[in-house]
Formats: structure tokens, C-alpha cells, sequence
């Protein structure tokens, strides 16, 4: 079976027919498992034509006992065969939390999950199994082609509990229906976390109601440049876009159906441009005249930062106070504060930071990132969040309950994880999927290392370093990043993230065994079946020959990275 993820275990009758479900299957869902229901009335009933009516199944280990009904499901009449929902507390003990089993027999399908979550993975392998068609949004053949299942059995869970992708929203604005778009990309892969980057030099894009030109002015840009910053190409079209508080409230509560949490990301103290654009007292005004300063219409760092202020505290406060309410705890636990890439040059010019510096007395210009980092840590401590940040912020200590994305390598996190913080792995070198994914002149845009599929597919988020050891357990998983400075519109993050993101997806969710060791031919065997279920998503991936003539970019300029990458 073409299945991606691989399972944990599966057995199955290769020597028994298929199952063949009717023309009207129904579904029998128990109380707890209606957000798969839905899920799969919606979906599957697009692609399949079926109503899923409700009803009473009664197969091996299916029963709901005496009088039981589901969700509003009331079984009467002949069983004629469908799709069986079960929540089985056993599994969680075997399996973990988002553990499942799946069983095809001659009733048809039973789906059981240790939680809901796992359940709707449990539908995510049932998707797949009925063949790419099944991510269709109409029948096709008529209506009147026969659906099937092989028979047998499997079980199956993740191996992290952290399973994500960044998406860069600042540098290139994506749309709302394009962020639920890839919530459902993530799911289909049983990837658990989006992390939304909201605010950086080139844009903020969530709106702030207490600071309206924060959106007025910091989420539009006058131009972008093509490709690179070395390019000498630019768009002079007008850039822009934000997200409203409704906007947001639907991202996460589309996102929550689909068991996938949303980490906003606010920087601080650099990466803050478009919002010292919006509102210059935010920045070094007595070094710079920031109120000529416009939202950064180039790629890199901007040496544009915040200034260290209690006022600039006070005023992220009140950012950080509407984000809280928009992104609920039991959603989004975790709240990203950047910490990262902050040049220093206008700290150690100004009088007034200089100044802070003495008051504070920390270590010149690095203690003032540091302290920047630590007052949010506590701020979102004591509201009952959990801070996380890009590797640097480790440089200035943290609290307990702070988690690290260490980005600039594995050292970091190792470090980290050695210190007894929690850690996601998303090193640079290994899987931003921003990077190129062959060699030669034919990669639309060329950035950084080659990093084919086999590279993704090969990734182990735990380092050797801490393999078999105590720290080993505060890796929470890993994330692939996809920035978007070249990226500028949904086809190009297609191509940059697919077919990719489904190597990283079995990197992090199936238990594999060294990465030199992986089977990767098995891999990309299944991958050709996949592809096909990405071509019925309409996702603009990566052909295994290479792009195809619209997804080049001829003459922009990019910034290849050539030979291995370090590991670091």
C-alpha cells in the first residue's frame, strides 16, 4: 500500500478480495466522534457521492452495546455496510494519545482512536486507502464507480508529538483561503502545527485593534524585489495584506477541527520595520529618523529595531494581550517571540540604549536582546503560555517552561535540550524548504543547499548527540520551514514545499531506522501513488523530472549555496 506516512504495523489479506462498498454506505458514529463524521461527510462525500446516512453497524469489536446512539445517529433498518467510528481509551495505552487502528472486513470499516485526534488520522489512512480520487471535490466516472478497501488491519502512531511547518505570511502575504488550504495539506500528511511568521521588515499582517496602523500602514509595502537581494529586479506592484480578528478566529477554529495547533509568531526585538513604519516611536529615534522610515521593501535583515523602552514593552503588551485572545490555550499553547537576527549597531549609537544598558546592568548590547527575550518569557508565563523562540534567545538564559527552534543547526538544540528546555528541530541546513531541490540552472530561483527529497526523507530530528539519552525526550519533534521571500505567490510555495513535506511527514510521524538505513526506493515507490493524490488536490509540486516550463524562473536571480551542508 502506497502509504504515506508509513504505518506502525499493517497486515494485510493480500489472499481476500477487497472490500466493495454499496452504492449508500452508512456511517456509525458513537458519542465523541463527531468532528470525523462531519469530516467525513464533507469530504468523502464530495469525492464519493455518498450521503453517509447514520446507521447501526455491528462488526468485530464495532458494537456500540444495548440502545447506544452516536452523535445524534440512530441505527435502524438492514446493515448495509459503511464506516464504523469508534474511541478506544485501550489504545492510548499501547499506541500513545494520537495512536489509531484501522480494520477493513466484511462489514466494511472500523475506525478507532485513542482520542478524537488519532481517530481523524485513523479517516486520514481510510483517504488515502480508497485511492487518490478520494481527494476529489466531485465524483468523477459518473457517479457509479465501485469503492473499495483492501482487507486487514493496522495500527499506527506518531513517534512526535510536534509535527509542523512554518509559513512565512510576512515577506509574502498568503490570503485566508490559502492558509486553511494548507491546514488541510498539513492533515492530509497527519502534520500537527502551523506556524504562522505574522510580522517581520516586509509586513505585519494580523490585525491589532488597539494599534490600527499597524495594518493601516505596516502590512503594505510599496514593491518587492524579484528574487534575491543581489537582484537587480524588482515588482513594482504594491504588496500587502492582512488578517482581521475574524479572519484569525476562523484560521484556528478550522484549524482545531482538524487537530492541528496554530503557533502565531510576533518578533522582537528585531525583524520589526513595518511596525517602527507604523508607528516610529517604537523605534531608535535618536539615531534615526525613523517617522521617514517605510515598511522594508528588500530581503535580509533590516538594522531597523526596536527600541529598548518600557514604553516598547508596554505597547507589545497590548499586541500580545489581542493575540492571546485570538489564539486560545488549548489551541495554540505555544506563542513564538522570534529573538532572533537583531543587529546591534543602532543600540550600541544610541544614548538612550546605552543608557538602558547601565540601568539594567546587562552585558552591552547582547543583554538587551537577552532581557527583551526573558521579559516576554515571564509576561506569557504568568497567562499560561509557553515562549518560544529562534536558538539565539538561549544566549541570555530562559525560564523553565521556555522552548527553543533551533534553526541555525542541531547545536543548538542540544544545548537546549541538555539545559532542560524542550525543543523543536528545524535546522536550516536540513529542511527549510525554501532551499533549492536539485542542482543546475533550472531551479526556479535558486536558494541556499541542495536538499532533494531523499535529504528531507533521511532528516532525523534527534541528534546523535543526544540519542539514548535523558535529554533526548525534550525534542517535541521537528518543523519544516518555508520562507517566502522568492516565493511570491501559492504556486511557488507548492512547488517549494511539495513534494517534500511528504518525506518530512514520514520523518516525524513513522518510526524509522537510521537515516542511512531508510528505505528510501520503498519510499519513492510510494511516492508515485502519492503524487497522484496531490494532483487531485491541485497542489503544483515538484515533478520527479524536474519543473515544468511555468514553474521556471529564467533570469532571477537567486543565491545557490553549493557542496554539503555543515552539520552544526
Amino acid at each position: 500500500m502506497d502509504l504515506i506516512p508509513a504505518p506502525l504495523t499493517a497486515d494485510w489479506h493480500e489472499d481476500a478480495p477487497p472490500y466493495v462498498f454499496g452504492p449508500a454506505p452508512v456511517l456509525d458514529a458513537v458519542p465523541g466522534t463527531g468532528g470525523t463524521a462531519r469530516w467525513l461527510r464533507r469530504e468523502l462525500g464530495a469525492a464519493t457521492g455518498w450521503d453517509l446516512p447514520p446507521g447501526d453497524l455491528q462488526g468485530p469489536g464495532g458494537g456500540r452495546g444495548r440502545g447506544a446512539a452516536g452523535d445524534g445517529d440512530a441505527g435502524v433498518g438492514p446493515d448495509p455496510g459503511g464506516i464504523r467510528l469508534r474511541l478506544d481509551g485501550a489504545l492510548a495505552g499501547r499506541l500513545g494519545p494520537e495512536g489509531y487502528a484501522l480494520t477493513v472486513d466484511g462489514r466494511g470499516a472500523q475506525l478507532s482512536g485513542a482520542s478524537p485526534a488519532g481517530l481523524f488520522w485513523a479517516a486520514q489512512t481510510l483517504r488515502q486507502l480508497l485511492g487518490p480520487d478520494a481527494y476529489r471535490r466531485a465524483p468523477t466516472g459518473g457517479g457509479k464507480r465501485a469503492w473499495s478497501l483492501p482487507r486487514g488491519t493496522l495500527q499506527d502512531a506518531p513517534r512526535f508529538g510536534w509535527r509542523g511547518l512554518l509559513l512565512d505570511v510576512a515577506r509574502h502575504f498568503t490570503p485566508k483561503d490559502g492558509v486553511l488550504r494548507y491546514i488541510d495539506l498539513l492533515a492530509a500528511h497527519k502534520l500537527n502545527v502551523l506556524h504562522l511568521h505574522l510580522t517581520d521588515d516586509q509586513g505585519w499582517r494580523i490585525e491589532i485593534r488597539r494599534h490600527p496602523r499597524l495594518t493601516e500602514v505596516g502590512a503594505w509595502r510599496p514593491r518587492s524585489r524579484r528574487g534575491h537581494r543581489a537582484s537587480p529586479l524588482w515588482d513594482e506592484t504594491p504588496h500587502g495584506g492582512f488578517y482581521t480578528h475574524d479572519d484569525i478566529r476562523e484560521i484556528v477554529a478550522y484549524a482545531a477541527e482538524r487537530h492541528v495547533r496554530v503557533v502565531p509568531e510576533i518578533d522582537v526585538p528585531g525583524h520589526s520595520q513595518a511596525a517602527i513604519a507604523a508607528y516610529p516611536e517604537l523605534g531608535n529615534t535618536d539615531v534615526v529618523d525613523t517617522a521617514a522610515l517605510g515598511v522594508w521593501d528588500d530581503w535580509g535583515i533590516s538594522e531597523n529595531v526596536l527600541a529598548p523602552s518600557e514604553a516598547v514593552l508596554r505597547f507589545y503588551e497590548g499586541v500580545f494581550e489581542e493575540v492571546l485572545e485570538l489564539f486560545p490555550a488549548d489551541v495554540s499553547p505555544f506563542v513564538h517571540v522570534g529573538g532572533d537576527e537583531c543587529p546591534k549597531v543602532q543600540w550600541r549609537a544610541s544614548p538612550a540604549a546605552q543608557q538602558r544598558i547601565r540601568e539594567l546592568g546587562v552585558d552591552g548590547e547582547d543583554g538587551l536582546q537577552s532581557w527583551f527575550v526573558r521579559h516576554f518569557d515571564g509576561w506569557l508565563a504568568a497567562r499560561g503560555r509557553r515562549l518560544i523562540g529562534w536558538d539565539e534567545i538561549l544566549e541570555g538564559g530562559l525560564a523553565p517552561g521556555a522552548a527553543v527552534s533551533s534553526w541555525r543547526g542541531c547545536a543548538g538544540g542540544i544545548a537546549a535540550a541538555e539545559a532542560g528546555h524542550d525543543v523543536v528541530m528545524c535546522p536550516e541546513q536540513q529542511v527549510y524548504l525554501d532551499h533549492r531541490q536539485a542542482p543546475g540552472p533550472g531551479e526556479p530561483v535558486p536558494i541556499g543547499y541542495v536538499r532533494t527529497l531523499e535529504d528531507v526523507y533521511r532528516f532525523e530530528p534527534v541528534p546523535p548527540e543526544l540519542s539514548g539519552t535523558a535529554a533526548a525526550a525534550r525534542v517535541l519533534g521537528a518543523q519544516a520551514n518555508m520562507w517566502t521571500e522568492v516565493a511570491e505567490n501559492r504556486s511557488r510555495v507548492d512547488y517549494q514545499v511539495f513534494p517534500r513535506l511528504a518525506a518530512f511527514a514520514e520523518a516525524v510521524w513513522s518510526r524509522l531506522p537510521a537515516p542511512a538505513e531508510r528505505d528510501y526506493a520503498g519510499f519513492e515507490a510510494r511516492m508515485a501513488g502519492h503524487r497522484r493524490r496531490l494532483d487531485a488536490l491541485g497542489v503544483d509540486h515538484r515533478p520527479p523530472g524536474g519543473p515544468l516550463p511555468w514553474q521556471r524562473r529564467p533570469g532571477v536571480l537567486g543565491r545557490p549555496i553549493e557542496g554539503v551542508p555543515p552539520n552544526v
